[in-house]
């Protein structure tokens, strides 16, 4: 899932986005809708999907996650956390009730659960007592979500969230309390926040021998194409991740044939396609000796194709990914086509 954080995929338009990259759904995040454009806006003008003119699916994190990254603005408390606005500074208080009724308004066809996202190296006291905060809060969530109705017209889901640090008891015992709750989907929390990437797939291997397989799972936050493929071959079935667009932003783009930085001195006379594998437009429109003078002379352009690169990228990795599933050769492919991605060009 491309994420739209306030509303859109940075320096992606959505006909980009469905044409070209292919994206099914998109991400939205409900700390930053909350503040802009703000609630009230979007349900007058009948949700999210309306106001930026994505008609695909769009899934919206609860703002979890800024209970782990703003930790120096905010006090969490058994109601709720208190965040001073990272734009104007205000006082906010999200509780497991309001979250729900945000991410009615905002209209998302997934909603995830309000949670606490533990930091990867957390003790396990901490962790615990984290794990035991976030159920309580999903009580309370699934309570608000299933005493109210849509607002839009649709259906939306409410997917609960595991957590658990590296403890693998905890995840266990998450896992397992989750599963009988029935939902619709799930998702993984709390990975990629600082622990080994060893420790991630070890995680994920717990809690996906518990978690029905029937039924989406979703590894929150995650990565790499590396790391999808590993998540995928543990049975992880969604992802999201900033990383496409920060990283093309930054002049790196991800390939078949492995990692370029577009900024190195090397691609200045490189008139070759930008990525002769690609499936992009991008890949076969533009140089690489090209790009690289966009970025060198800070024209938004070539961050933008970078972007648009990287995108279709992933969205074609995990459909090669899918097709190899279902022809039965997914290990062998993985383990053939794993050097090649990992590699610095």
């Amino acid at each position: 899932m491309p994420v739209g954080t306030v509303g859109t995929v940075k320096g992606i338009h959505f006909r980009e986005l469905r044409d070209d990259i292919k994206a099914q759904i998109i991400l939205g995040n409900t700390y930053h809708l909350y503040l802009r454009p703000g609630t009230q806006i979007l349900r007058s003008v009948g949700g999210l999907h309306k106001f930026e003119g994505w008609n695909r699916p769009i899934l919206t994190d609860s703002g979890g996650y800024q209970v782990f990254s703003l930790a120096g603005i905010r006090k969490m408390k058994e109601e709720g956390v208190e965040f001073s606005s990272h734009i104007d500074g205000r006082k906010l208080f999200f509780t497991p009730e309001s979250v729900m009724d945000i991410e009615r308004e905002i209209g998302a066809d997934i909603m995830m659960a309000f949670d606490e996202c533990t930091p990867g190296n957390a003790d396990y006291t901490y962790a615990k007592l984290s794990m035991e905060r976030t159920h309580r809060w999903l009580d309370r969530c699934i309570a608000r979500f299933d005493s109210t109705d849509p607002l839009y017209g649709y259906q939306q889901h409410l997917f609960p969230i595991v957590q658990g640090c590296v403890y693998p008891d905890l995840r266990t015992e998450a896992a397992k309390r989750l599963r009988d709750l029935n939902r619709d989907g799930y998702a993984i929390g709390g990975l990629a926040v600082g622990e080994p990437e060893e420790k991630m797939y070890e995680m994920i291997e717990v809690v996906n021998d518990i978690l029905p397989t029937d039924k989406p799972r979703y590894l929150m936050g995650v990565g790499t194409p590396w790391n999808i493929l590993n998540a995928i071959e543990r049975g992880v079935d969604m992802f999201d991740c900033v990383m496409p667009t920060r990283n093309g932003r930054n002049g790196m783009i991800f390939t078949w044939n492995g990692v370029i930085n577009m900024r190195n001195r090397k691609w200045a006379d490189d008139f070759s396609e930008l990525d002769p594998t690609g499936t992009s437009f991008v890949d076969h429109q533009y140089s690489r000796a090209y790009v690289r003078h966009l970025i060198h002379s800070d024209e938004m352009l070539g961050l933008q194709i970078l972007s648009i690169h990287n995108l279709a990228f992933y969205l074609e990795l995990v459909r090669v990914a899918r097709e190899h599933i279902c022809a039965g050769d997914f290990k062998q492919w993985k383990e053939n086509v794993m050097p090649q991605i990992k590699r610095r060009v």
